[in-house]
């Protein structure tokens, strides 16, 4: 048994981004509606470390909104080449903005043009409305560098519970959970 599920994580991810043919990266996020019901989608992890595992987004979208009404989160990467999976559960908070000018800083231009471009989670009548506006944010920009939109940021998960999940045969799997205690961690396994 390792007292560090951050280490494990990072032993295990590393494992991933060696096997993974495809976004090792790739973590389902699930947050809650105001009245309580479940939202998941597919995000990409953007660091980890003792303070939590970071995602970016716009804070206006379906998932930036739910986050701000309940800032608390579930977290789940399977891996299927490894046949691994882990659960992270937590409170969520905002990265400061230096933090995301600095990550934003680091993407494609296209993308960083596509965050201005998108009314995230709102509804669109055509796509070719969103590539109109695309092309305008493109010569807004153009020979200028593209800053980062108030409203795009990121989110940390700090985690409060971390279980890995590993396949066995005959579903005799092994689950192994970290719970955080203070500082710490304590460790205990779970049926399968």
């Amino acid at each position: 048994m390792a007292d560090d599920p951050i280490a494990l994580f990072a032993a295990w991810f590393a494992e991933a981004k060696a096997s993974e043919p495809n976004d090792p990266d790739a973590m389902a996020l699930a947050t809650a509606t105001p009245d309580g019901r479940p939202s998941v989608r597919m995000v990409l992890l953007k660091g980890f470390g003792p303070e939590g595992f970071t995602f970016y987004t716009n804070a206006d979208s379906r998932k930036g909104e739910e986050l701000s009404f309940d800032p608390h989160a579930a977290l789940l990467f399977h891996w299927k080449s490894l046949r691994r999976q882990v659960r992270i559960e937590g409170p969520v908070n905002e990265v400061d903005a230096a933090e995301a000018d600095v990550y934003f800083a680091t993407r494609s231009r296209d993308s960083q043009l596509g965050a201005h471009a998108s009314d995230q989670s709102r509804p669109l009548a055509d796509r070719s409305t969103f590539e109109e506006r695309y092309d305008e944010v493109k010569r807004h920009f153009e020979g200028r560098d593209v800053p980062r939109p108030d409203r795009w940021t990121g989110f940390r998960v700090t985690p409060e519970r971390i279980e890995y999940w590993t396949d066995r045969p005959h579903r005799l799997h092994e689950r192994r959970l970290f719970v955080r205690d203070g500082d710490g961690w304590t460790e205990g396994l779970l049926y399968p």
